[in-house]
């Protein structure tokens, strides 16, 4: 007869294998399920302020939209990331907040008022918040720690990806639908339902031993110290680190007397394709140099780009050709940020950490992209670009500066790939 199977022998958290190649399945289908997802929400954020224009609603509508979507996604990531930690299975999560987010998007073709609008992207945004840590921390969890650059590198290019062919698919389509938005809207439910199926099918979730429930508080106070600092200096840069749609305004403004309204507009929205194809390209560069070298001090080096970046804002004289190269420094270095964040929180916590590290880093930098956007635009409608822009350069350099004093915990050498 053979022996009995006893209770306190789970089996294994991750086959070996699976975890020695980074370029796994769960890898693979994370990476689809981000490129399909952000290609769906492109769309329609391409054809949103188009749409909301149709029925005559003051720009401040969009403020509205987008500030009570980001929001509430921030406050559902702190959530989602506290609870996670304690789940025994995180993919049913993972996939009810990818539809919900196709769902919502899809809903914005049956508005017909801009409170409609609000409610459906604050919908769909409540979805892409409760699934961001726990998409990060299954991520983290199908590699190895030698491997989280590459990996979380791979997920970051696979996004960008989305966010170029989206704005594009969503002008084809525009087109070839007869300008009909609430047909476009539809239509963003074949990616928004594709990213559904690729986490459906394409990731695996590990064996994990549920972790006893333990308050809000408890979860904060047991992060490790070095994470609290790292996340200080992520938050000041982050309060610096403005939306790259105010680059598109500083191009089209600085170009209009050479190339008139139309010209300068068309060649803004150039830069900015261009800006977010080098953010596409370098984000896995930094997560394959991020496995071969220090993190912090890559980080780092990000962060000197964003404040180079700010500096020549300040000090060339904004043609054509040196707000390209603004544009380009600004696609790397957020490649270079987000890659780098991501990955060095995976190996500043435990692994039964992640979920509330990546919720409360995710928060951290929400919070961040709303109080810099609103304070870099205020700053420079009161004073112009140099106190704006001196500002940013100023926050940069700081948490450069702090970034570089993050020590990470020792781990086995790996030379696997």
């Amino acid at each position: 007869m053979p022996d009995p199977v006893l209770p306190d022998n789970p089996p294994p958290q991750q086959p070996a294998a699976s975890r020695l190649r980074w370029l796994n399945r769960t890898v693979l289908g994370i990476g689809l399920a981000s490129l399909f997802s952000d290609w769906s929400h492109e769309i329609a954020t391409a054809a949103m302020p188009a749409f909301l224009a149709t029925m005559g609603v003051a720009a401040a509508w969009i403020g509205l939209i987008e500030g009570v979507s980001d929001g509430l996604s921030s406050f559902a990531k702190l959530a989602s990331g506290h609870w996670t930690d304690r789940l025994a299975r995180r993919k049913p999560v993972m996939i009810a907040g990818y539809l919900v987010t196709a769902l919502g998007t899809a809903s914005f073709g049956c508005a017909t008022a801009a409170w409609h609008v609000l409610v459906s992207r604050a919908g769909a945004w409540l979805g892409r918040g409760v699934r961001t840590p726990v998409r990060k921390a299954m991520l983290a969890a199908a590699v190895t720690p030698a491997t989280y650059g590459r990996a979380f590198g791979f997920e970051r290019m696979m996004d960008t990806c989305g966010a170029i062919v989206g704005p594009a698919t969503a002008f084809l389509l525009f087109r070839a639908l007869g300008h009909s938005y609430p047909r476009l809207f539809f239509w963003t439910l074949v990616p928004g339902l594709a990213a559904v199926a690729c986490v459906a099918f394409l990731v695996h979730e590990n064996h994990r031993t549920q972790v006893s429930s333990i308050s809000f508080r408890e979860g904060l106070r047991r992060l490790p110290a070095r994470y609290r600092r790292f996340l200080v200096a992520v938050g000041i840069f982050g309060a610096g680190d403005f939306a790259h749609t105010l680059l598109i305004l500083l191009a089209a403004q600085r170009l209009l007397p050479s190339m008139g309204a139309a010209g300068a507009a068309g060649a803004a929205i150039g830069l900015y394709v261009a800006h977010n194809v080098f953010y596409a390209g370098f984000a896995f560069i930094a997560g394959l140099l991020a496995d071969r070298a220090s993190k912090p001090r890559l980080l780092a080096g990000g962060y000197g780009l964003g404040a180079a970046m700010a500096f020549g804002i300040m000090v060339l004289p904004l043609g054509f050709w040196t707000l390209a190269l603004v544009f380009v420094l600004g696609g790397i270095y957020v490649a270079i940020e987000e890659t780098l964040e991501d990955s060095l929180c995976a190996e500043l916590v435990a692994e039964d950490q992640h979920g509330m590290a990546f919720g409360v880093l995710a928060t951290v930098n929400g919070a961040g992209d709303f109080l810099s956007s609103i304070i870099v635009g205020a700053l420079w409608s009161a004073f112009g670009t140099t106190v704006a822009f001196g500002y940013s350069l100023l926050l940069f350099t700081v948490g450069a500066a702090l970034i570089l004093r993050i020590a990470v915990p020792a781990r086995p050498d790996q030379t696997h790939c």
